[in-house]
């Protein structure tokens, strides 16, 4: 019996709508559907009339499941592999069972569909023909201040995603690290409550500053200029914002050193004379 497929299906980030006849088709043709969550898939298969069996695979059980699954593929199942929503294995469970279905020498066969990172970029206004896509910033604030601080100078627009309830002091870390730049933030895109944000990170903060933030949310910034030169003026503010949080001269000069690319001895002398002239 020749072996199955590996069918890698995308599904609707909100509206039901958002799915392909093919991929209808093919959910009613495999032999298995592997879910990331099976409560959450019935929902879109009660709406089409797919009574196609299903097993769970998520990320606490991947490691486990995603050899079995390839060796029921060997032996001439066709399996369809979905996440909650949008394409599997982008910043969601997959990656692990379509490498052991390249090793097994499976066919693999990718159903396109909906993905938050390219809707959201689509719409976003800034510049589309170069982008990299960072998925999640850590949650801990020293490990997300290194991530953006590697993004600095990223020339192409960046994409991101990240928690609701984390959004506002990312938002914070992003002005400080990153300068006040364009972003676009899409949040709860295709279902009811659809909404984009568009301004400089300092406009967006005052925007969310006095509500909850709610829902699936995607963030698209503006890359880094090339030669981008950097005005005192901004220098100037940045130093007095850090002094006025209680930081030294010395953890000034190395922050923004690394922050803008500078000397450390040219910050470092900018922020003792305007500590002379303060008295801070």
């Amino acid at each position: 019996m020749p072996a199955g497929i590996l069918y890698v299906v995308a599904t609707p980030i909100g509206n039901l709508e958002d799915i392909t006849l093919r991929a209808i088709r093919v959910l009613k043709e495999v032999s298995l559907i592997a879910a990331e969550d099976t409560r959450h898939t019935q929902i879109l298969l009660s709406r089409y009339d797919i009574h196609t069996p299903l097993t769970s695979y998520h990320e606490h059980n991947e490691r486990t499941k995603a050899q079995p699954l390839v060796e029921r593929i060997v032996r001439g199942e066709s399996i369809a592999l979905l996440s909650d929503a949008g394409t599997p294995a982008i910043s969601d469970p997959g990656y692990r069972l379509v490498v052991e279905a390249v090793r097994a020498g499976v066919r693999i066969v990718p159903l396109p569909g909906p993905s938050a990172v390219a809707a959201v970029l689509s719409a976003s206004g800034l510049p589309t023909d170069r982008f990299v896509f960072e998925g999640f910033l850590p949650a801990k604030k020293q490990e997300r201040r290194a991530k953006l601080q590697a993004l600095r100078n990223e020339t192409r627009t960046v994409i991101l995603y990240e928690a609701p309830h984390r959004v506002k002091e990312s938002l914070v870390d992003m002005q400080l690290i990153l300068g006040d730049r364009e972003i676009v933030i899409g949040r709860e895109v295709s279902k009811v409550h659809e909404e984009f944000l568009r301004g400089m990170i300092g406009e967006i903060l005052v925007q969310v500053a006095d509500r909850e933030v709610k829902g699936e949310i995607t963030i698209v910034v503006r890359g880094s200029s090339e030669g981008v030169q950097v005005a005192e003026e901004e220098l100037k503010a940045a130093i007095s914002q850090l002094a006025a949080g209680g930081m030294g001269v010395k953890p000034i000069s190395e922050f923004l050193s690394q922050r803008y690319q500078l000397s450390k001895r040219k910050i470092y002398q900018m922020a003792l004379q305007m500590k002379g002239s303060t008295g801070r």
